[in-house]
């Protein structure tokens, strides 16, 4: 049985309209083989972190907040299914779950409420679509991925138990296809043995798709976004992109890896050890044919740039100005990671380590508390992360020209540049 999985961002499901447009492309799937993943609609998962946030910082303004997300599902349910009693049923039901989220209080505090809220967004995007294209004739059954993707309790950036995940997607998915069913289910989210919500980090639907593609041993993953596949940059800072024909899955993972935002970092890896290829394509496009993700290509990529907001600047210095020894070192990595700071550029001197990472405003707290009770720290905020792939002169003068740069780390054929301020011009 030849197995597809086609994964729908939120920005293909954002609107009633999009509903639609994608019904058109699921109508068209000539096998039913297939697994549909579809992430929170349009920004609701920002819509859910104000909930969380509101929660913490500002009760007062929580029902307002969750009546943001009430009404733009219901809105939505009723253009696509007028007078559909059943579906606001189960979407109340949702939204009923939604408020335990916010009542079910664990040490954990904010990642856990945080994991038990915003997974709502996957499940209530999942249900108005599946209605829909029920409603359409499509054969199709609705799973619960908390079912199926089984997670430790590394809340907001969960890590799959992949035996009892493999399973489970082995178990409950296979029957439904082998009855030539469509499958649809959620992205971004899995659970822990307790059966809490948790989730993938932001933008984890495509490792969703990754997952049941590795479990299934899928011959293909389609991941349908609103751009034409993966550019050279992002097209909404920057004028003069190109589209990436194809890619190896060697370059995708280093474009991950450095911030790009097309894929989440974790996806090309379980597609890589079964050699299944992944295409990105354009639901507003779906005739166009996309980027196509594969294991070896033969093409002399162009300078790839990304870039990434909200950094921070750590400097650590040992208090007696000792040399930054190899356990110095050791003990400010695990640190950092315990925090969940991800270092995305690292460099040491005799007696310095400067680190960049993302800011996380509401852990910085902790592990700054943590680092000085070892080192001297000096922290920049707001600072800009550039990073340049297959770096070419002329592209680097254009990006930095009159920028004060912070620090600029260089090795083969990629250069990053730390900066304070957005280059305020677009590529040509």
């Amino acid at each position: 049985m030849d197995i597809e999985v086609y994964k729908f961002g939120g920005s293909s499901i954002q609107s009633a309209d999009r509903v639609k447009k994608v019904a058109e492309i699921v109508k068209g799937i000539e096998s039913r083989n297939t697994v549909l993943i579809v992430s929170a609609m349009g920004k609701t998962t920002n819509l859910l972190e104000e909930v969380v946030n509101a929660h913490f910082d500002q009760p007062g303004r929580v029902q307002a907040a969750l009546e943001r997300v009430i009404d733009y599902h219901l809105r939505i349910a009723e253009e696509l299914l007028p007078g559909d009693d059943q579906v606001v049923g189960r979407l109340n039901d949702l939204f009923v779950e939604l408020e335990w989220g916010l009542d079910d209080q664990r040490p954990e505090q904010y990642d856990y409420v945080y994991d038990q809220v915003v997974a709502m967004g996957e499940l209530l995007s999942s249900t108005i679509v599946t209605a829909f294209l029920k409603a359409q004739g499509v054969p199709l059954i609705w799973l619960d991925a908390r079912d199926l993707i089984h997670t430790d309790r590394n809340f907001r950036n969960a890590r799959i138990d992949w035996e009892k995940t493999g399973e489970s997607i082995s178990r409950l998915v296979r029957p439904e296809l082998e009855r030539q069913n469509l499958v649809l289910t959620q992205g971004f989210i899995g659970s822990t043995p307790d059966n809490e919500n948790t989730t993938l980090g932001r933008e984890g639907s495509d490792f969703s798709a990754a997952i049941f593609a590795y479990c299934l041993k899928a011959q293909k993953v389609t991941v349908w976004k609103d751009v034409p596949g993966v550019m050279t940059a992002d097209p909404s800072r920057f004028e003069a992109v190109q589209k990436l024909e194809v890619l190896s899955f060697r370059e995708a993972i280093e474009m991950t890896y450095y911030g790009a935002k097309v894929l989440h970092p974790k996806t090309i890896k379980p597609l890589q050890n079964r050699q299944i290829p992944l295409i990105v394509r354009s639901f507003l496009e779906p005739e166009a044919p996309g980027t196509s993700i594969e294991d070896q290509v033969d093409v002399v990529y162009p300078p790839i740039i990304i870039i990434e907001e909200d950094q921070l600047l750590i400097q650590l210095s040992t208090p007696d100005y000792a040399f930054m020894e190899a356990q110095h070192l050791v003990d400010a990595f695990n640190i950092v990671a315990k925090h969940g700071f991800k270092m995305n550029v690292i460099r040491n001197t005799a007696i310095t380590l400067t680190l960049v990472t993302q800011d996380r405003p509401r852990h910085l707290p902790g592990l700054l508390e943590e680092l000085e009770k070892h080192y001297t720290v000096r922290i920049t905020k707001d600072v800009l992360l550039i990073t340049i792939r297959h770096t070419h002169s002329a592209t680097e003068d254009q990006l930095i020209q009159g920028k004060l740069i912070l620090l600029e780390e260089r090795f083969s054929n990629t250069v990053q540049f730390v900066t304070q301020s957005l280059p305020d011009y677009a590529l040509r």
